[in-house]
Order: structure tokens, then sequence, then C-alpha cells
């Protein structure tokens, strides 16, 4: 199984100006010691709940530029954008642009967005639940054309493009991956099935796990795909560094699911969690599944 690094927590001593070594030494550890994956979240205020509005957040895709020209190695995203945050061309073209000046290491992470204030307080529309999705879905739509060769228009309900042009296109081939984070079993997950190349789950209940992956195998099979060309990723809040050895047998359970990456939350100072990380558990999860 391969890991990932999932930085959250922007309140750090000596804010702001401690953020760029901060970022920069967290990824370059994770990029130094073969972690697959560094992400980021995609909002504008601190999530309610798990920290204050009022607490620092840096916007997500300037983020991933920075941290681009200080690593070489390690894929870069964002867990994951909301799909009300930006216009679906000017979100591929930002994906696009982070591609290539990664050399390829961009992924596209899309969800249907929840976070109601951030919308509000900075004056985003954000339309009703079923709308967000349908938007979702056109923005899957709107993306791939854009990383294809088709350049005509796109005339969907909510978006309408009079030139898909994307010059230069991405490095990856044949487009940046695209992760569709959630687990909703009935709009969700049929989107992962129809459109992305991996899905991401929050762990926590390896059985709500596993029936949220046979419910996308049934989408899959719905559709003719062969599910196995899906990555079945999670994201575990738990601390993974304080009992590895639990950690590791709890991760031996997801992948034997068929997930292959799963992503922490580093805690207290992020480059030190990240190096024990490295250190401690990297190395074995290599091993497991």
């Amino acid at each position: 199984m391969r890991a990932g690094i999932h930085f959250v927590n922007f309140t750090l001593p000596g804010v702001p100006e401690s953020l760029p070594a901060a970022l920069a030494g967290t990824a370059k550890v994770a990029d130094d010691a073969g972690v697959s994956l560094f992400t980021l979240m995609d909002h504008w205020f601190q999530m309610d709940g798990y920290q204050d509005a009022h607490d620092p957040m840096l916007e997500g895709y300037t983020a991933l530029g920075f941290v681009a020209g200080q690593t070489s190695r390690i894929n870069l995203g964002l867990l994951v954008t909301g799909v009300t945050y930006r216009h679906p061309g000017l979100l591929a073209k930002t994906v696009t642009t982070l591609d290539v000046l990664s050399g390829g290491r961009a992924i596209l992470g899309l969800g249907a967005a929840w976070y109601e204030r951030e919308h509000r307080g900075l004056g985003v529309p954000f339309p009703p639940t079923a709308e967000r999705f349908e938007r979702l879905e056109e923005t899957l739509r709107i993306c791939r054309q854009m990383w294809s060769p088709d350049e005509g228009p796109f005339e969907g309900r909510h978006y309408r493009l009079a030139e898909t042009i994307n010059v230069p296109p991405p490095v990856s081939r044949p487009h940046p991956r695209i992760l569709v984070g959630g687990g909703g079993e009935r709009k969700t997950l049929r989107l992962v099935a129809q459109y992305a190349d991996a899905c991401n789950l929050f762990a926590g209940d390896v059985d709500a796990v596993a029936r949220k992956l046979r419910v996308l195998d049934e989408h899959c099979a719905a559709i003719g795909r062969d599910p196995a060309t899906i990555q079945r990723t999670i994201l575990d809040m738990r601390d993974p560094i304080g009992d590895p050895d639990r950690f590791l047998s709890d991760m031996e359970a997801y992948a034997r699911l068929g997930v292959d990456l799963v992503s922490v939350v580093p805690s207290g100072d992020p480059v030190a969690f990240t190096t024990t990380f490295c250190e401690k558990v990297v190395p074995r999860l290599a091993d497991v599944g």
C-alpha cells in the first residue's frame, strides 16, 4: 500500500511567515521518502468543527504550485476541489498548468462542495445539493473534453463553452488523473464509475467502506467498466504513528478490499510528524497488501 500526506492545519507557530518553510519542509520529507501523494484541502475559510473559520487557510492551487517547485516526484492535488469554487474551464486550465510545471504530477480531485459559510462569506453562489451534483457531472465532462483533442463547444445545462482550447496540453497521459471524493452511493459513486480514475473514501469503518466499494462495483457493472481500472484510496484522520502496529493492521483490512493508498493528516509539527511517519510507517506500509 502507498502513502499520502494530507496537509490541513495551517495554524502553526509564527504564521504567516512560518508557513512557507512548514509547507515546503513537509512536502520535501514526503517526496524524499517516496510518499506517493501530497494533498491540501480546497477551502477559503478553515473548517468550522475542525478549527475555526478565522484560523489560517491558504488557497489550494497557489499553494500546490509552490510545493511543485520544492519537490520532484510526489503527485500533487486537492482533496478535493469543490465544484462551485471555480468555473470548469478555468479549473481545467489551472490543473493543466500545475501538471505542466510539475512535470506531470498533478491530479484533479473533485467533489460537490459542502461548506456553505465560506460561499456566503465571499459571495460565491451555493446552489442546492441536486444542482451541485449536476454541475459536478458537467465539470467532469468539460475537463475530460479540454484534455482531449476536441476543441469544440460544450453545451450543458449549467455551463456553455464556445471553445475548449487548452494549450499547452497536460504532460500527463492521457490526462491528469481524476479523483472523485465522497461516498454517496447513488450519485457520487456513479460519477466515479462513469468518469474518474480514482475514488476517495473516509476510513474508520471497514465494513462501511466495503459496502461502498461494492456499490461502486455495481455502478461499474451497469456501464460495462472494469472496476479494477479505478484506484481505491482512503483518508484516515487517525494518528498512524502513536500505535503503528494497530494502524498497519487496519490497513491490511482495507488492502483486502483493494485499497492501495491511504492519506494521513499530520498533527503538531507537520515536518516532525511526516519525518516520523516516513521512518516508522511508510516502509512497513509498502509491504501491506
